[in-house]
């Protein structure tokens, strides 16, 4: 074997350079190897419902889906998705070219921007984004324009919020797309329907494509309500709406996910997606067809369960000394680790599981302006309730060091 002169061209693609292993890997590797409470990576410590797991042992054993699926899901699914966004929101989706089933939100949001994205794009997200959005706009060949949200507030009125002047400043000749994501994570934030409005205005205006991920729709806390962006005049036929099942019912392992948008769109995204996984999840995606069939009792208590949850943890945040963004959506809580004394929110997150056997994740890594996030740790609270006061616990000795 011959090795390598030093003057051979590397071997990851240069769009991809920035980014290497993911900071949910080496956080929660951390965790396994310290023995923390990993509140890192935002993957629930229990299943989602016992019928809708059985529906997927059911599957298995009948033979439905043990081969490749359609390539667009199968068609139960993809009437069941349509027939959720007719039931909630009014929105009508025609199943057979309006629907597209993928291997979670994740391949979701690759598809969409490889299909949509050529190179010299920009593409305009909300800072702090999940950190695949960067990798996938580079893998397009895009250009990301980050909007920052920012911090308001003081102890006990803290949110990010959005200035939408600064997202119409952002917009220019180049602009492709929109990449949206309410409720928002990491922050918590979830858009209101004044943003909303003003965002679906300027995408008209600008003549913009919208790709928004919608995954949290079921966990809005409080006042909060969670409106998708299509259903806003003109909206309809520029934006994919992309949802998933991991984070409503609980079972992320399955990886399903699936677009709603106009057929010219869909199409576009499915000639992208055909060549990624082609399809995936097979019995699990008829597990997930039931499950969106669920009565809205079952949502109801998942959001007052989840609520509660965020609850425990924000107070036990805030009594271990953290300032403390109360999240109006999702499963993640930010914090403020300057109370505390430290202002380098990876050297925090580092050190933190051999401080007190807690691993977070540092919000800087989802921000290109890495100043912005640098005081900033993200938790999750889709754990059980004494999982969460054990790691509250001993978060307290914070306090004390």
């Amino acid at each position: 074997m011959t090795s390598m002169s030093s003057s051979a061209r590397p071997l990851l693609n240069r769009r991809l350079t920035e980014f290497g292993t993911t900071i949910f890997a080496e956080m929660s590797a951390l965790a396994v190897r310290t023995g923390a409470i990993n509140l890192g990576q935002g993957f629930p410590d229990t299943d989602g419902p016992e019928e809708i797991r059985e529906a997927a042992v059911r599957a298995l054993r009948d033979g439905r889906g043990n081969q490749y699926p359609p390539g667009p899901g199968v068609p139960e699914l993809r009437a069941a998705v349509a027939d959720h966004q007719l039931r909630r929101y009014g929105l009508s989706y025609d199943p057979d070219t309006e629907v597209l089933v993928t291997a979670g939100a994740t391949e979701a949001i690759a598809a969409a921007l490889l299909a949509l994205v050529e190179p010299g794009d920009e593409v305009v997200a909300l800072e702090p984004y999940y950190d695949s959005y960067a990798a996938c706009v580079a893998m397009a060949g895009g250009t990301r324009v980050p909007v920052t949200l920012r911090p308001h507030g003081e102890a006990g009125q803290r949110s990010f919020r959005l200035d939408l002047d600064e997202l119409r400043d952002a917009v220019t000749d180049r602009t492709r797309l929109l990449l949206l994501n309410t409720p928002h994570n990491p922050t918590g934030t979830v858009l209101t329907r004044a943003e909303l409005a003003a965002i679906a205005e300027l995408a008209v205006e600008r003549d913009l494509l919208v790709v928004t991920d919608e995954v949290y729709e079921h966990l809005v806390f409080d006042a909060a309500e969670h409106i998708p962006l299509a259903s806003f005049p003109g909206m309809r036929e520029r934006t994919v709406t992309i949802g998933s099942a991991g984070k409503t019912f609980s079972f992320t392992g399955w990886k399903v996910g699936w677009i709603t948008a106009a057929p010219a769109l869909l199409t576009a995204v499915r000639a992208a997606k055909q060549y990624l996984t082609y399809v995936a999840s097979g019995p699990f995606q008829y597990a997930v067809a039931e499950a969106l069939a669920l009565p809205e009792s079952y949502f109801t208590a998942y959001r007052e369960d989840m609520e509660a949850k965020r609850d425990l943890l924000a107070a036990g945040l805030a009594e271990a000394g953290f300032g403390v963004y109360l999240p109006a959506g999702t499963y993640f809580v930010t914090t403020d680790i300057r109370p505390l004394g430290e202002r380098d929110g990876f050297a925090f997150c580092r050190t933190l599981p051999e401080r007190c056997g807690v691993a977070a994740i540092p919000n800087a890594v989802f921000y290109d302006h890495r100043e912005q996030g640098a005081p900033f740790v993200r938790f999750t609270f889709c754990k059980r309730a004494d999982v969460l006061r054990e790691a509250t616990d001993r978060l307290l000795k914070l306090r004390k060091d």
